[in-house]
């Protein structure tokens, strides 16, 4: 039998600190060479695009397949750009173990595999937190970040007002202090760790804005060659570590352009997040290194995220079960 997860029963399943410590052994596991993790195709259609983003792991003994969809004309509609169900099979038979929207696990994922970071490349005193863009990734940055380091400030930029009262609301019940800034350069200037959240095309952010010691988090740009948030002198001016080299060199466009702009070589995308959780020595070395991590999200966070809300589903009952065979 299959479980199905609709989006509210993922919301009630969603264990942030278990999918925290998932997403920092998947990546581990994926340098460690017990987990696979290609990188994806695009497949066009219209004027978006559609990513069949799979993974397998030998820990979780299950392999997914989450179907992206990046709509860039859905915002005309007023829809969510980007769409995503999740597939999770068993290893073991080939079975279909579940089938899981995956907005949610998406945000959680993401801002998990950014905290992992955070935790591995800043400085364990940093406590200030800046954020480019205040949406949904913003709030889930935030409940993310704290974990992992003692953040008493946020600063956050948005283009939208409404969209910064709304954030400031969604954190309200965590222990930080929020304050608006005016650009981004002045959350730049003000915060020990950085997260850049915006689907941006072109760059948001200039690396001669960067400061020593400080950690940025890339993420926001989907993965699209033609879209980007850190200019090509910032991704090569920093200590730069990616989520999966594969995927980056396929679709993120912070590094493709940089590379096109003779800012960085294929060679300086050679350090993985997993890499650095198994060799510290990979990450940070000084209290003045600016560390850059690149994320452009990958299969493997959806299936780890995916095993444990199944596992949860199964226990409390939650869900729609259905017999495929």
């Amino acid at each position: 039998m299959a479980v199905i997860l609709s989006h509210s029963d993922v919301e009630r399943l969603m264990d942030r600190a278990a999918v925290y410590d998932a997403v920092e052994r998947a990546h581990a596991d994926l340098c460690a060479g017990t987990a696979v993790n290609p990188a994806p195709p695009v497949l066009s259609v219209g004027d978006g695009s559609v990513l069949p983003m799979v993974a397998a792991a030998t820990r979780q003994r299950s392999s997914s397949v989450k179907m992206l969809s990046d709509m860039p004309s859905n915002r005309d509609r007023g829809l969510p750009a980007q769409r995503s169900t999740i597939m999770l099979l068993s290893t073991d038979t080939g079975e279909c173990e579940a089938v899981l929207d995956g907005r949610l696990i998406t945000a959680v994922r993401t801002a998990a595999a950014s905290a992992v970071a955070t935790a591995h490349l800043s400085r364990p005193s940093s406590a200030s937190l800046g954020l480019v863009g205040a949406g949904t990734l913003a709030v889930e940055h935030v409940r993310a970040v704290v974990g992992v380091r003692p953040i008493e400030k946020v600063f956050v930029w948005s283009r939208s007002a409404d969209t910064i009262t709304r954030f400031r609301d969604q954190v309200a019940e965590l222990d930080v202090d929020v304050e608006s800034a005016e650009s981004p350069r002045q959350v730049l200037s003000a915060a020990d760790v950085v997260c850049t959240l915006t689907p941006s095309r072109d760059p948001i952010v200039d690396g001669a804005w960067f400061r020593p010691g400080q950690h940025i988090n890339a993420v926001g740009a989907p993965p699209r060659a033609d879209h980007r948030e850190i200019n090509g002198a910032g991704m090569g001016s920093a200590r730069l570590v990616v989520d999966s080299r594969d995927t980056a060199l396929a679709k993120s466009g912070d590094v493709l352009s940089a590379i096109a702009e003779g800012c960085l070589g294929i060679d300086d995308v050679n350090c993985e997040l997993g890499d650095v959780i198994l060799d510290p020595s990979r990450g940070r070395r000084s209290d003045d290194d600016v560390t850059l991590f690149n994320s452009v999200g990958i299969g493997l966070q959806d299936l780890v995220c995916a095993r444990i809300l199944v596992d949860a589903a199964r226990v409390a009952g939650i869900g729609t079960t259905v017999e495929m065979t």
